[in-house]
């Protein structure tokens, strides 16, 4: 324990010393710049664009974001993608939450026969690549009529994240004290009680952690889009931005501005649970 307490007092006055944080700081600026330059262009008229770089701009306007919104791909309008990213996000989100964290719980705390094995299993699924699937699944979906809707896209996300959120759900529980489920069954409630009372509230940071990449890839994704989602009435802002570059590949104040458009949600979401989140990568790393 010394040891490792000595370790610890090294790396903080390493990490807290003025040369690693000048370091920090050179770093986040630099990786910034691409952003900054992205949001000046967005706000920045057409003809100064074409004039002169994002650095030298004198002038703004909300035009380009006005254009972005009322914009046609595919026939439909960037403000509905938007609202067809946001109707294919949450339940994404949610579907494999709530089935992971009721897998989770039977696979830590129920005994039953092949439990070691089925958790093997699930965990040997993330390993699958998701492009042998693509095809496969479509053809399913085409026979069951569910093509056009939104049901392949919602599905297909549900299915692929399961693997990994059954993963880190279990290697969370298992990491609760056991006293507490004990003491749950020795005063008599049963499992529901058990996950509702005991370990919902301290699953907040793993749920929160999970949740936020799953929200964060659904979100960016355009594989799956393109292949369950690309319709007029369901493709959601990735599909969108894909249609507006490749029709107009030199508007980059359109562009530009699609891209903050896209970006605002997620950055809203991160920023709301960045707490938790942190909590989430922390838990079960170290144990009192």
């Amino acid at each position: 324990m010394q040891a490792i307490s000595e370790r610890s007092a090294t790396a903080r006055k390493h990490l807290s010393s003025p040369i690693a944080s000048l370091a920090t700081v050179i770093i986040a600026v630099l990786w910034s710049l691409p952003t900054a330059g992205l949001l000046v262009t967005s706000f920045r008229p057409q003809a100064d664009i074409q004039r002169t770089g994002w650095w030298t701009a004198s002038s703004f306007t909300l035009d380009n974001y006005r254009q972005v919104l009322e914009s046609q791909t595919s026939g439909r309008s960037l403000s509905q993608a938007f609202v067809n990213s946001v109707v294919i996000t949450l339940p994404s989100v949610l579907a494999p939450l709530a089935i992971a964290l009721i897998a989770a719980y039977a696979l830590a705390w129920i005994d039953f026969k092949g439990r070691d094995l089925l958790f093997v299993l699930i965990f040997a699924l993330q390993i699958v690549p998701i492009q042998v699937t693509l095809i496969p699944l479509l053809n399913l979906y085409v026979d069951a009529g569910l093509a056009g809707t939104y049901w392949p896209v919602w599905i297909s996300h549900t299915v692929y994240s399961l693997p990994l959120a059954i993963f880190l759900l279990h290697n969370f529980m298992r990491g609760l004290p056991k006293e507490l489920v004990e003491a749950a069954r020795v005063d008599g409630a049963g499992h529901v009680q058990i996950f509702l009372r005991v370990l919902a509230p301290l699953l907040v940071p793993a749920v929160a952690a999970f949740g936020i990449f799953q929200f964060l890839w659904v979100w960016n994704d355009l594989l799956v889009a393109l292949t369950f989602a690309n319709t007029p009435g369901t493709n959601p802002m990735t599909v969108a931005l894909a249609n507006l570059a490749g029709s107009r590949g030199s508007a980059w104040y359109l562009l530009s501005a699609a891209a903050f458009v896209s970006m605002l949600l997620p950055l809203i979401v991160f920023l709301s649970m960045q707490r938790f989140f942190v909590r989430g990568l922390l838990a079960g790393s170290v144990k009192g």
